[in-house]
């Protein structure tokens, strides 16, 4: 009778231990998941650097109504994996003065934490926002182009 019991138990306890991801790893669905939205693996982590999908103006931090869709799409599909938890890191151009591009730059990954928070059905605690001002250009501020590929949010998500 105890040999009964214990094999389902067993086995039960295999199937589930199976279904965790190992801590510091991510799961093949959520690798493909992120993937899929054009995240890049760099030393562990995975970022998307949001600036060809979501672009803010001059002097704002107001997301437009496509932009906070797709974010929300977006942050619904990953959290369906499991990914419940990422930091926002908010860039700006060269213009103005540092402390005015540290907050602005805050205030956008802010608007991003708030729609993905909202499109994941997460509480917002789980996720961090940086304001990195104009310290990592991505391109030359020289052009207004590369100015508007500055102004941009990077999301990042650590393994668990």
């Amino acid at each position: 009778m105890r040999k009964r019991l214990s094999t389902p138990v067993l086995l039960a306890a295999l199937i589930l231990s199976g279904c965790q991801t190992p801590q510091g790893k991510f799961s093949q669905e959520q690798i493909s998941a992120m993937k899929t939205w054009g995240f890049t693996e760099n030393a562990g982590d995975w970022s998307l650097g949001m600036s060809d999908k979501i672009l803010f103006d001059t002097n704002n931090y107001q997301l437009k109504t496509d932009s906070r869709q797709q974010i929300q799409t977006m942050a619904a599909k990953l959290a369906a994996t499991g990914l419940m938890h990422a930091r926002m890191e908010g860039h700006t151009d060269n213009y103005g003065e540092e402390s005015y591009n540290e907050a602005l730059s805050l205030k956008r990954a802010d608007q991003v934490a708030d729609a993905w928070a909202e499109g994941a059905h997460i509480p917002r605690t789980n996720l961090t926002t940086r304001g990195l001002g104009k310290k990592y250009p991505i391109a030359s501020n020289k052009t207004s182009q590369g100015r508007a590929e500055n102004r941009r949010v990077t999301v990042v998500i650590s393994a668990p």
